[in-house]
This record gives C-alpha cells, sequence and structure tokens, in this order.
C-alpha cells in the first residue's frame, strides 16, 4: 500500500516500511540526471524519489515506473530494476512466498541488475520487497 503525505511542499510517499520522498526534477543534482542521461538516453517523462540517501529516477508504462535506476548523490549509478510479469520470476520465488508469508500474494515484481551486473529478483508483497538471487533463492526482505 502506497500513501502520500504532504508536508512543507515535499510529497512523502509510504511504502510499507520506508519513506521516500518525490522530489521535482530541480531538486536533483545536475550530476545525477546527467548519469541518468549518459545511461539511459531513451528515459522520458521521469518522476524522482529521494530513499535512503539515494536518488531513484522512474520511467517507463502505463504507472511510469517500469524502470526505476538508483544513482548516489554523485551519479554513480548503483542499480536498475525492470518491471517483470510475476508470472516471469524464477519459479522457486511463488512457492517459497506462500511457504513464509502465509497468505501473501506478490503484487509486482522485477528483475535487480546491480552495477556489477549482477542479476536479482524482486517480488513486492504487503509489507515490502523479497530480494531472491538469480536462481530464485531467498536473499532477504527489504
Amino acid at each position: 500500500m502506497m500513501n502520500k503525505l504532504l508536508f512543507a511542499g515535499i510529497a512523502l510517499v509510504v511504502t510499507g516500511n520506508v519513506m521516500a520522498q518525490d522530489l521535482k526534477s530541480s531538486a536533483v543534482p545536475s550530476v545525477v540526471k546527467t548519469a541518468l542521461a549518459k545511461k539511459y538516453p531513451e528515459a522520458a517523462k521521469v518522476s524522482w524519489e529521494k530513499e535512503k540517501g539515494n536518488y531513484e529516477a522512474n520511467w517507463g508504462g502505463k504507472s511510469g515506473e517500469d524502470n526505476s535506476v538508483v544513482f548516489t548523490l554523485s551519479g554513480t549509478f548503483v542499480e536498475i530494476v525492470k518491471a517483470i510479469a510475476v508470472s516471469d520470476l524464477p519459479k522457486n520465488v511463488a512457492p517459497y512466498v506462500a511457504a513464509h508469508y502465509k497468505g501473501a500474494r506478490i503484487k509486482e515484481a522485477g528483475k535487480v541488475t546491480d552495477a556489477a551486473g549482477k542479476t536479482m529478483y524482486e517480488a513486492e508483497i504487503k509489507g515490502g520487497d523479497l530480494i531472491f538471487d538469480e536462481n530464485g533463492n531467498f536473499l532477504k526482505k527489504d
């Protein structure tokens, strides 16, 4: 569940236990916007959030969040999450969720690629994101 709070003209987005701050493009350091344009020149209609001290750019798809890229304050690429169908998650993710999170439903899924090229998968359930390795083995809850 996502809730937006308006505080002093800044929208805060609450998703699970993590608070992300919606930002206007003008509030994003130019080094970060330049890094995005260089790495992903196709990015259009970008929305920005600040989460855990990093900057997250979102674009694409109906929701505007088919691609979610994270950069540090200095413009260093951290990771990209590309939305995928829940059915495209590794085959052992759904059974893991069913066994360890009774009654939970996977609402969204993503393929994560970090700066080193390592692939992981993200399954969003109520209360947070579950992170799995490239083979579908559980790593952590975010």
